[in-house]
């Protein structure tokens, strides 16, 4: 699998990893012998980077993955986890004390003594303009509980607030065909300072595989149905946003366009490896068949000139007025 550079953290990662929000059952069950057979699954297809974090499961994901590291060792790979979304999301939650803490439950869950990255998990807003924040996130470094760390983020501003930051290695971020407004100033800036990006939700909570339609239902534990409406966290996070029957006509006017030699979902995960600036896209999977799929995306030849402008033309007419301006 081509391999892409995280600079400031002075490793590189396939192009395609593996997002395992999925594997704390807040998208519906998914056995402790399905995950693992995932997991093995996705690194025999190339996969080298793991996200996950440690409230999936309430550390049900971190721990699962420790398993996984316990059978298969870690050579080769990088997992990353995230922090800060277990306590109330005040700015004062924020600090070293905290921090070691959490490290050290997310440390004990993955059975490591350094975590390969850390990221604060979408933390509210004013955290990202404290420099008390970033100098406990160095003294982790130095103290060796992370070797780097980075930010998820909501919105476009956040994560170039974040890229500003000489410390920081990464950036998360929603980008998929239905989202789009990062490809305008944060895809750019991260590369020309070196700030690897992670593309999150890059199938639009599964809306971009195109198996679903207006008689789809979730189950209650699954937070697109939780969620529709932004509930329990950010709604960006659930459909990226997009309202479900909006986000339907798109797929339906995009779905011609995947061709016969791949899947809708591979056509979309394509079309983000395709950005320049991105450096892994983190594609949830609920069995091994679909963590294969696609990983076998990072072989796939790039689209063409006519079929990213129909992304860019049908995010611009139907999707753009109600998302852009809100993240």
């Amino acid at each position: 699998m081509e391999k892409r550079s995280f600079d400031r953290l002075g490793r590189s990662v396939g192009v395609v990893g593996l997002g395992a929000w999925q594997l704390g059952a807040d998208w519906g069950e998914v056995s402790d012998p399905t995950a693992l057979a995932l997991l093995h699954a996705a690194v025999d297809a190339g996969v080298t980077f793991l996200d996950t974090a440690d409230v999936y499961g309430d550390g049900r994901s971190e721990r699962l993955i420790g398993r996984f590291l316990r059978e298969r060792g870690d050579a080769g790979l990088t997992v990353a986890t995230k922090m800060g979304r277990r306590v109330p999301q005040t700015p004062e939650a924020y600090t070293l004390e905290n921090f070691r803490a959490w490290t050290d439950r997310s440390r004990a869950n993955l059975g490591v003594e350094t975590l390969d990255l850390v990221q604060l998990h979408c933390p509210p807003t004013p955290v990202f303009a404290d420099d008390a924040v970033f100098d406990a996130l160095d003294t982790l470094v130095a103290e060796k509980r992370v070797a780097g760390y980075g930010v998820s983020v909501e919105t476009c501003e956040q994560a170039l607030t974040a890229i500003a930051r000489p410390g920081v290695a990464s950036v998360q971020i929603i980008l998929n065909a239905v989202r789009l407004k990062p490809l305008d100033r944060v895809l750019p800036a991260a590369a020309a300072a070196g700030v690897g990006i992670i593309a999150r939700v890059p199938l639009a909570s599964g809306l971009l595989s195109g198996r679903y339609d207006e008689h789809t239902t979730f189950p209650a534990d699954d937070h697109r149905t939780y969620n529709r409406h932004g509930e329990a966290f950010d709604v960006g996070e659930t459909f990226s946003g997009v309202d479900y029957d909006l986000g339907l006509a798109a797929v339906r006017r995009l779905a011609p366009l995947r061709g016969p030699d791949r899947t809708l979902a591979q056509f979309a995960l394509r079309w983000i490896v395709d950005q320049p600036g991105v450096t892994v896209v983190i594609p949830g999977a609920r069995d091994a068949d679909q963590a294969r799929l696609n990983a076998a995306t990072a072989d796939l030849p790039p689209l063409t000139g006519t079929e990213l402008a129909a992304v860019r033309d049908t995010y611009d007419e139907l999707i753009r007025p109600q998302v852009h301006h809100r993240w």
